[in-house]
C-alpha cells in the first residue's frame, strides 16, 4: 500500500471545496478525511462555517449577502481563522492532507487562498461540487435544515425557506472553475461527469479516484456478523467451520429483522467465501454477492487454536498483539493493516453503490465500521462487535448515524478486552 511514504516525500496538500451550499461539500470533505485517515494517510477538515459560528451561532440568509460588508468581514476572519489553524496543524502535527471547506464561490477568494498555499509549499488542489439535479439540492437542503448546527432548534420550514434565499445569496456572484493552472476536480451532479485538471503527485490521484466512486444520494448500510458459529462455541479463531443450532435460528430471523429495518427498498447482500456467513445469509430474499476480500482476518499459524492455546504456546506473540493489534501479524497471516488494505476496492464499491447489506466477520467488520465511524487505529481492533445484531450506518452531512438492532437470540461472546487472559474468556 505504502501509506507510509507521503511524509518522506513531505507532500503536504490543502484541499479546497468549491461550490454552492446545499451540494454535498461538507459531505465530501469528511469522507475525504475518513478515506486517508482509515489507509493511515494523515487528514483533518477545517470547516469554515463552525470558525465563523463562534461570533455567529444562528445568521440569517442577509449575514451572507454580497452587500453585507459586516457579514463579508466576519466571513473572512472566520476563513482566516481556519487557515492559520491548518497551516500550523500542517507544521507541528506532520499533517499531509488538510482540507479547508467552504463555499469559496469566487476567483478573488479562490486567488487569496492559493497564495496563501504558495507561500507555504502547500499544493492547492480544488475539489467543486457543481449541481443542477433539483432532487438532489432539495434532499440536501431537507438534511441540513435538520443535522446543520446553523438551524438548531428552528422552525424546519422556516429553517428551508432561510437555507434557500441564502444560496440565492450565493448564486449572484458565484464563478465557476474554469483556470486551466489549477490544479481541479470538478464534480458535476456528484458522480456523473468528473472534470480532472492538472493532477499533479500520486497522493492527489489517489483522492481523484475515491471521489469518483462517491455519490451523495441518501442510503444505508446494513452490516451483521455471521451467526455463531461451531467454532465460536469452542473458542476457536479463523477455521472454516458450520452455524451452531442458535446461529442456524438467526439465519432463519435474519430476514424478517432486515425487512423491519430495510422496508421496501431494494438491497444487495454481500458476504465473504466462508460457509458461516453464506449459511447465515441463506434465507434472505435478496440478490447476493460472494467477495473474498470480506474473509476474516487470516491467523496463519493460530487457525484453529482458542486464545487459551495461543497465549499458552505463543505467549511473545500473544502479548504483541495486545500491544499493538492493529499492527501485529499473526506468524504466516494477517494483521488489520493487511485486512485494510484489501478491504480498499471492497470501500470503493460501497461508496458506488446505494444499499447494501454486508454479512462477514468480526475484524472485517471491525474495519469497514471504523472507516464509516472514523474509528482510530488503535481503537478499531478491540469495538465490541456482538454476534446477532444487525448494525444499520446511515451516512449524514455531519456524521454517520448508527442503529442496533439486537436478534433476541443467545449467543456466545467472543470479545477479549486489551491485556484480559486468554485463559478468562468474556
Amino acid at each position: 500500500m505504502g501509506s507510509y511514504s507521503f511524509q518522506a516525500e513531505n507532500v503536504q496538500i490543502c484541499v479546497i471545496m468549491v461550490g454552492l451550499p446545499a451540494r454535498g461539500k461538507s459531505l465530501i470533505a469528511q469522507k475525504i478525511v475518513r478515506y486517508l485517515t482509515w489507509l493511515s494517510i494523515r487528514a483533518k477538515c477545517f470547516n469554515v462555517g463552525n470558525y465563523r459560528r463562534l461570533e455567529t451561532a444562528h445568521p440569517t440568509a442577509e449575514f451572507f449577502d454580497v452587500n453585507n460588508s459586516e457579514g463579508e468581514r466576519l466571513r473572512k476572519m472566520a476563513a482566516e481563522s481556519a487557515i492559520r489553524d491548518m497551516f500550523r496543524w500542517f507544521d507541528n502535527e506532520q499533517g499531509v492532507v488538510g482540507i479547508l471547506d467552504a463555499t469559496n464561490t469566487t476567483k478573488s477568494r479562490r486567488n487569496w487562498i492559493l497564495e496563501l498555499c504558495r507561500k507555504r509549499n502547500v499544493e492547492p488542489m480544488f475539489v467543486e461540487s457543481w449541481c443542477d439535479d433539483e432532487d438532489l439540492i432539495m434532499q440536501n437542503i431537507m438534511d441540513v435544515k435538520t443535522t446543520s448546527p446553523d438551524y438548531v432548534g428552528q422552525d424546519p420550514e422556516r429553517a428551508a425557506l432561510d437555507f434557500r434565499n441564502r444560496i440565492h445569496n450565493y448564486e449572484k456572484v458565484y464563478e465557476t472553475i474554469s483556470e486551466r493552472d489549477l490544479t481541479y476536480v470538478k464534480l458535476i451532479n456528484v458522480g456523473s461527469q468528473v472534470i480532472i485538471n492538472r493532477i499533479q503527485s500520486y497522493l492527489e490521484s489517489r483522492i481523484v479516484y475515491y471521489l469518483m466512486n462517491l455519490h451523495i444520494k441518501p442510503r444505508c448500510i446494513w452490516l451483521s456478523r455471521h451467526g455463531e458459529s461451531a467454532f465460536n462455541l469452542t473458542g476457536k479463531i479463523g477455521g472454516d467451520s458450520d452455524l451452531s443450532a442458535r446461529g442456524r435460528e438467526y439465519a432463519r430471523q435474519l430476514p424478517q429483522l432486515v425487512k423491519m429495518s430495510v422496508g421496501d427498498r431494494p438491497l444487495t447482500v454481500w458476504t465473504s467465501t466462508l460457509k458461516r456467513t453464506q449459511q447465515t445469509a441463506k434465507y434472505l430474499p435478496y440478490r447476493q454477492l460472494t467477495w473474498k476480500a470480506l474473509d476474516e482476518l487470516d491467523a496463519g499459524q493460530c487457525d484453529g487454536l482458542t486464545y487459551e492455546e495461543i497465549e499458552n504456546r505463543y505467549p511473545d506473540d500473544f502479548a504483541a498483539r495486545d500491544e499493538n493489534k492493529y499492527e501485529y501479524r499473526y506468524p504466516g497471516g494477517e494483521s488489520y493493516r493487511d485486512v485494510v488494505v484489501r478491504l480498499e476496492p471492497i470501500i470503493m464499491e460501497l461508496e458506488r453503490q446505494e444499499n447494501i447489506m454486508i454479512v462477514t466477520h468480526q475484524a472485517v467488520l471491525r474495519c469497514i465500521y471504523a472507516y464509516f465511524m472514523n474509528v482510530s487505529q488503535d481503537q478499531s481492533p478491540w469495538m465490541e462487535v456482538p454476534l446477532h445484531t444487525l448494525i444499520k450506518l446511515e451516512p449524514k452531512a455531519y456524521g454517520t448515524e448508527v442503529i442496533r438492532i439486537k436478534a433476541d437470540i443467545p449467543a456466545v461472546s467472543t470479545y477479549r478486552e486489551k491485556g484480559q487472559s486468554a485463559k478468562i474468556r468474556k
